[in-house]
């Protein structure tokens, strides 16, 4: 994906349809990309509305979090609408793009899981300093901190000359690698720590609050990283060797769109793994619509 200052025109009278339906290809790839666009909508904004209309998970700081994700996966599944049901070519040859403001929310969820993961790992290995200076403003903070930085980086790069855009596509690419090696890392601590230092705490309300958001944490990386990890290898082929897969456009991109799946994947764990925010969705959300759920 190389970066470019020009801007993408739509052909005709407006931006096509990203297959011709041609073949029944065609018919299931907009398909797919219809009920996926709609999935993450009704999966990760029910999150969203859960945890701001609830108190008690807003004064968590590792619900902050999860908000912050889930709400980027909700715009995720809104842009999945464009990127998916029309012809859209973020790389080149760029056709009909955003300049990468919707595929940069996906950056979003990159940078906030990095921090999740600091932030479960002092909150369990240093207690007293977690509690004294990892507040909840400062969370916040981070968590905007995540939005202006990644979005400010996408900015930049569309007013930038081209051989500028390059060299911080290059940067960029050399970023995210060791961001990933260090979400590795950090994955593998909180697993030793969740398997092996929680063990030896007394039981009670805290360890297992620790235990659940550590659980929670553990798996929303690991399924990042599985979902990554083939748009990684294919983007450092493109760019050393020249080689690498190439799509017509986002909707057969399967690269983006196993990256997109995490939009699905991490809402989907939050409510698996944490039994306060599923009874909190049933009574904001759930039970609303349905009035059996909240029965049950």
């Amino acid at each position: 994906m190389l970066p470019s200052n020009t801007t993408d025109s739509a052909t005709g009278g407006g931006v096509p349809l990203s297959v011709n339906f041609d073949s029944p290809e065609d018919f299931l790839i907009f398909g797919f990309q219809l009920v996926f666009a709609t999935t993450v909508v009704l999966v990760a904004g029910p999150v969203v509305v859960t945890i701001l209309a609830t108190r008690a998970l807003r004064l968590q700081n590792r619900f902050i979090f999860m908000l912050n994700t889930s709400i980027a996966d909700t715009l995720v599944g809104v842009s999945v609408y464009y990127l998916g049901l029309f012809d859209v070519q973020e790389r080149y040859p760029y056709r009909n793009g955003t300049h990468n403001m919707l595929p940069a929310l996906l950056g979003v969820n990159v940078m906030t899981f990095l921090f999740a993961q600091f932030d479960r790992y002092f909150a369990v290995c240093h207690p007293f300093i977690y509690t004294r200076y990892i507040t909840r403003p400062v969370v916040i903070s981070v968590n905007v901190f995540c939005w202006l930085y990644v979005y400010a980086h996408t900015s930049v790069v569309i007013f930038l000359p081209q051989s500028k855009a390059l060299q911080v596509y290059v940067f960029s690419i050399v970023s995210l690698q060791i961001i990933v090696l260090t979400k590795v890392v950090m994955t593998v601590k909180l697993f030793v720590v969740a398997r092996f230092q929680l063990d030896r705490d007394p039981p009670g309300a805290d360890k297992e609050s620790k235990k659940e958001s550590l659980r929670i944490i553990i798996f929303v990386v690991v399924s990042f990283l599985v979902l990554w990890c083939p748009s990684f290898i294919n983007i450092i082929i493109r760019f050393v060797l020249g080689r690498g897969l190439t799509f017509r456009n986002q909707a057969t991109n399967l690269f983006a769109i196993m990256a997109r799946f995490n939009a699905v994947c991490t809402p989907s764990v939050y409510i698996w793994g944490s039994p306060s925010l599923r009874e909190a969705l049933v009574r904001t959300v759930w039970g609303r619509v349905c009035p059996r759920c909240r029965r049950r």
